[in-house]
C-alpha cells in the first residue's frame, strides 16, 4: 500500500514542485505579505529589514560554505572514495540498497553534514552502478533521509553554537556543553530510533515497476596540455604531497592544542579539522583545489539562495510573524509540553527560513526565556528547535541542492519520498520527545 501511496505521491510533487530557486523567491514573496497583513503601516520597515538582513548572517554564511566544502573536499579524498566504493559492494538487493546508502549517509551526516553530501551522493552512485533494480530517486532520497538526524550529530549548528563562548544567548542560557545537548541520553535515543525505523519506512515505499535505473555520465578527458604541465618545475611543486601534508599537521597540532586546553567542538574547529584532513590526504595542493573547485559548483545554489532566506529571517522578525507562530504554540504548551511545541513551531519556522543557525538566531531569543518561565532547560529547548528544524528539512529543498548537484536529480525527483518519510519522522520524534527530554 505505502509502495502505491509513494508512487503517487513522487508522481504528483514532480509535477507541480518548481525549481529551488523559484520557492525561494516564493518564499520571499509569501513573507512579505504576511509580514504586511501584520504591520499594514509599516510597509517600508519590511524592506528595510530585508535589505539589511540580506547580510547580517554573512559570517555564518561562510562557516557554513566551509562546512560544506571541507567536508565535500575529504570526502573526495581517492582512499576515502575506495572505501565507500567497497562498501556499496555489499548491498546485492534492490532493497539492501536503500539500506546501506540510507545507513552510510547517516554515519557521515553524524560526523559532518557537509561531509554527508558527498558521501551520500558517492554511495547511491556507486550503489545505483551495480543495483539496476535499485530506483536511482529513491536511493537519493534515502542519502538525503538523514538529513532529519543531523542536528544530533557532531556538526549540529545549534549545538555547537551554543557550546561555543561568547554566543548571542550566553547570558540567557549561558555556554551549553554538548554532552547537555547532541550527547544527552534522550538525543542518543531519538537518534537510534529514527535510525532504526527510517530505512524500513524507504524499503516500503520502494517502487515495484517504472524504475530508474542510475546512468553514469561521461567522463572528462584530459587535454595534453594539461599532461605537458606535470613535467614541468611548478607542476610537479604542485602536485607534491608534501606541503599539502605540512599545512595540514600545523592545522592537527592546533586543534590537539585547544581541545587540550579545554575547548569544546564547535564549528571553527570543525571546519579546520575536515581542512587539515583534506590537506594531508589529498595527493597534492593541486588536487584538494580542483575538490574545492567541485565542491563550489555543486553547492553554488545555497550560495545564491541563502541571502534571500537571510532576508526572510529578518521580515519574520521585523514583521512579528515568527513571534506571532512562537508565542501562539509556546502559550499553550506546558512545562512537559514545551519542548514539543518548540519542536513543531522550529519546523514550521525552518520551511520558511532553512538555516539551523539562523533559525536559532530568530528563534532561541524567544524561546529560551518562554522555556526559563515554564522551568524548562535552555539545553533541551535549543534541541528541540534544532531536531524541529532538521525535520523539516526533508521537505524544504535548500540543504538537498549540493546532492542533487552530484547526481544530476532535479528536487522534485525526490521530495516526494523526502515529504512522506517527513510525516514519519514528526511522528516518531514527537511521541519521544515527550518521554526522552
Amino acid at each position: 500500500m505505502l509502495t502505491r501511496v509513494a508512487d503517487r505521491f513522487s508522481k504528483l510533487v514532480e509535477r507541480y514542485l518548481p525549481d529551488a530557486f523559484v520557492i525561494a523567491v516564493l518564499m520571499t514573496l509569501f513573507v512579505f505579505i504576511a509580514g504586511f497583513f501584520m504591520k499594514p503601516s509599516e510597509p517600508v520597515e519590511l524592506f528595510k529589514s530585508f535589505g539589511d538582513g540580506f547580510w547580517v548572517y554573512l559570517a555564518f554564511t561562510m562557516q557554513m560554505v566551509l562546512l560544506l566544502m571541507t567536508g565535500m573536499a575529504f570526502a573526495s579524498v581517492p582512499s576515502v572514495q575506495r572505501i565507500l566504493e567497497k562498501l556499496s559492494s555489499k548491498a546485492k538487493t534492490a532493497n539492501q540498497a536503500y539500506v546501506l546508502t540510507f545507513l552510510v549517509s547517516s554515519a557521515a551526516y553524524y560526523i559532518n553534514w557537509g561531509l554527508a553530501v558527498v558521501v551520500g551522493a558517492i554511495i547511491a552512485r556507486e550503489v545505483g552502478k551495480r543495483n539496476q533494480n535499485a530506483h536511482f530517486p529513491l536511493l537519493v532520497a534515502a542519502a538525503y533521509a538523514p538529513t532529519a538526524l543531523y542536528t544530533a550529530g557532531l556538526s549540529s549548528s545549534i549545538g555547537l553554537t551554543v557550546a561555543t563562548k561568547g554566543h548571542f544567548l550566553e547570558e540567557a542560557a549561558g555556554v551549553i556543553p554538548t554532552s547537555e545537548t547532541i550527547f544527552h541520553p534522550g538525543t542518543i535515543a531519538i537518534l537510534i530510533a529514527l535510525v532504526m525505523t527510517m530505512p524500513i519506512f524507504i524499503v516500503l515505499m520502494a517502487p515495484k515497476k517504472g524504475i530508474i535505473s542510475y546512468v553514469p555520465p561521461k567522463a572528462p578527458k584530459q587535454d595534453a596540455e594539461q599532461k605537458e604541465v606535470l613535467k614541468t618545475p611548478a607542476g610537479k611543486l604542485e602536485r607534491t604531497p608534501f606541503l599539502g601534508i605540512i599545512t595540514g599537521l600545523i592545522g592537527v597540532i592546533y586543534i590537539i592544542f585547544e581541545f587540550v586546553n579545554g575547548r569544546d567542538l564547535d564549528l571553527n574547529i570543525i571546519n579546520i579539522a575536515f581542512l587539515s584532513l583534506g590537506l594531508i590526504l589529498h595527493k597534492s595542493l593541486v588536487q584538494y583545489a580542483n575538490a574545492f573547485k567541485e565542491a563550489g559548483s555543486a553547492i553554488s545554489p545555497i550560495i545564491l539562495q541563502f541571502p534571500f532566506y537571510a532576508g526572510i529571517i529578518a521580515v519574520l522578525g521585523s514583521s512579528g510573524l515568527a513571534e506571532s507562530i512562537i508565542n501562539g504554540m509556546a502559550s499553550i504548551a506546558s512545562k512537559d509540553t514545551f519542548d514539543i511545541f518548540t519542536y513543531w513551531s522550529a519546523g514550521l519556522v525552518n520551511i520558511l527560513a532553512p538555516s539551523g543557525g539562523g533559525q536559532w538566531a530568530l528563534q532561541g531569543p524567544l524561546q529560551v526565556p518562554a522555556g526559563l518561565q515554564l522551568g524548562v532547560d535552555p539545553a533541551i529547548t535549543a534541541m528541540a528547535v534544532g531536531w524541529g528544524d532538521a525535520w523539516t528539512n526533508l521537505i524544504q529543498p535548500f540543504w538537498a541542492l549540493p546532492i542533487l548537484s552530484v547526481v544530476g536529480l532535479h528536487i522534485r525527483h525526490i521530495m516526494g519520498y523526502c515529504a512522506l518519510l517527513a510525516i514519519w519522522v514528526g511522528i516518531v520524534t514527537t511521541v519521544l520527545m515527550f518521554f526522552v527530554y
